[in-house]
């Protein structure tokens, strides 16, 4: 029985129905043939191509499923990377996407089993970050492009910038302000002279105009008078001038609210949270892989902070000192009891003592070591507080 025509309606529906996906069961992937019913099928495995397959893939299995493993991992990283980029998503409707291509890897024929065991291999082996909810498992790309690396240090490094001019121009600011009062107080501090007469035996008298009774007063009595007057108005201005100043210096506050109103000026500068953090003599661990094995997962104490986003550290077990970025490590959380650091928030910079733990708030409970709140009890998260080495 020969085929039908091209346009006959048997020919189109034909067409019509290998253009769609058909049933897995049916598919060979090594030949990468979709047979589309069971006879197909049964067909295609008795026949002398498939039989040939067969046997080159006997040789060295592990090689072809190593190879389909590829495949299939490489495409779907790229549909995650062209369609949803960084954002986070389900991985069944990233998955349903890739099916969509007729042409596509099967899972049956890989290392992976299921789903949920390819994106857990995807989160060991870093190419995403993943995560379990009640609702399945959502998965997240993790662009190691180059360019975005670069770009990315660009942002930080101008936002970084942009910090440091803010707080340079702060600075000229308390500065000429600081310059200012000081020289308004030197001009205001009262200068005091003592009242001398040039001779002992000349008499002060006062010149009251026509109605004076003073008879016939001499040139040198006269002109001393009006030096007295002239003194006496002075010495007046001089005494209003001092009380103002008294007055002035009463409304001064103390030095006590001056301390108290500097560290609550701190603890609002310090309330917002910095996005640098890392403090000299505390200990880290190594949350980096591209420096292998030896060193991740491994502890270190901070020598040195350069440019506040990074820092020379030196390994606990071997000695080894790297440069690393703040990126590049996390904080540890000794045991209760242990001294500690807070490295973020209002408490900022100040020693503790760990208290406890609360695992479902991720905080913990530490007792202000120094400072005027010295005593206090706070709750800090764990990222904001590490081990004192």
């Amino acid at each position: 029985m020969g085929k039908a025509d091209f346009l006959s309606p048997k020919a189109i529906g034909n067409r019509i129905k290998s253009k769609g996906l058909q049933k897995l069961r049916w598919y060979c992937q090594m030949c990468q043939k979709q047979c589309r019913d069971e006879n197909g099928f049964k067909c295609h495995c008795m026949s002398e191509s498939h039989q040939r397959q067969l046997l080159l893939a006997s040789e060295d299995p592990n090689k072809f499923m190593d190879y389909f493993s590829d495949e299939f991992k490489n495409e779907f990283l790229e549909l995650l990377r062209r369609r949803f980029g960084t954002k986070r998503v389900h991985n069944n409707i990233i998955y349903n996407e890739y099916i969509n291509d007729r042409e596509h890897v099967h899972m049956n024929s890989t290392q992976w089993e299921t789903l949920t065991d390819f994106t857990k291999w995807l989160g060991r082996e870093g190419f995403c970050k993943v995560d379990e909810t009640p609702k399945g498992w959502y998965i997240q790309y993790i662009d190691r492009d180059p360019e975005t690396i670069r770009r990315q240090e660009e942002q930080a490094r101008k936002k970084k910038q942009d910090l440091d001019d803010e707080e340079r121009s702060a600075k000229f600011i308390e500065e000429q302000v600081r310059r200012g009062r000081g020289d308004k107080e030197e001009e205001e501090t009262p200068v005091f002279t003592e009242l001398k007469r040039e001779s002992e035996e000349e008499k002060v008298a006062f010149n009251l105009g026509a109605s004076s009774s003073v008879a016939g007063p001499s040139k040198s009595s006269s002109a001393l008078g009006a030096s007295a007057l002239k003194a006496a108005a002075s010495s007046s201005t001089k005494r209003k001038d001092t009380s103002a100043d008294t007055r002035g210096e009463k409304k001064k506050k103390s030095a006590l609210e001056e301390i108290m109103e500097m560290e609550e000026k701190k603890k609002k500068k310090q309330s917002v949270k910095l996005d640098f953090w890392l403090q000299p003599n505390i200990v880290v661990k190594v949350v980096t892989k591209r420096l292998g094995e030896k060193y991740h997962k491994k502890k270190a104490i901070i020598m040195e902070v350069r440019e506040k986003y990074g820092a020379v550290v030196k390994m606990i077990d071997s000695g080894d000192k790297l440069k690393l970025d703040q990126n590049h490590v996390e904080t540890v959380i000794p045991a209760p009891g242990k001294q500690v650091l807070i490295l973020n928030g209002p408490h900022r910079e100040r020693e503790a003592l760990l208290e406890g733990i609360d695992e479902k708030n991720f905080s913990a409970t530490l007792t202000i070591a120094s400072g005027l709140q010295k005593g206090k009890t706070v709750s800090v998260a764990y990222e904001d507080f590490s081990k004192l080495a």
